[in-house]
């Protein structure tokens, strides 16, 4: 079973989580693509935060899940970043999000960084450190559906 994830509904969440994370006061985002990366450009605004960056994973072949997690792409974080938000759409599975988190902490040991995520799920082995919704089913996100 499905559920599909309108538009309406994203922007309603991410207000939310703009003001869950504000505390934190996050020097940079760093989306994880594809899927983190339409609620980083809409945090980034929300926060008035100009160093948006991306790095990609790839752990499902559509709704088929890889035995490892492949990263692709680099991070550069300017001296006076001393806190980053990272940002995904859901921790599914959670090894997306716990594998990049364990590379972040080690590549970059004097940056603090928080993740958040609109979805959670329970079975998930990474709790980000913000997350809005419990999911028990596939999550359609309509950037995966309104533009085919």
């Amino acid at each position: 079973m499905k559920q599909y994830y309108s538009y309406a509904t994203f922007s309603k969440d991410t207000k939310q989580l703009i003001a869950k994370i504000k505390p934190f006061q996050a020097d940079a985002i760093l989306a994880i693509a594809r899927g983190g990366m339409t609620l980083s450009h809409a945090m980034a605004e929300g926060l008035n935060i100009r160093d948006v960056q991306s790095i990609r994973t790839e752990l499902y072949d559509g709704a088929c899940k890889r035995s490892d997690v492949t990263l692709f792409g680099e991070c550069l974080f300017r001296e006076h970043v001393r806190r980053v938000l990272v940002v995904d759409d859901i921790a599914d599975s959670g090894e997306t999000l716990a594998f990049i988190m364990d590379y972040l902490k080690r590549r970059f040991p004097l940056i603090e960084f928080q993740s958040c995520t609109l979805f959670y799920k329970k079975t998930s082995i990474y709790e980000p450190d913000i997350w809005l919704n419990e999911a028990d089913r596939w999550i359609e996100f309509f950037w995966e559906k309104d533009f085919i």
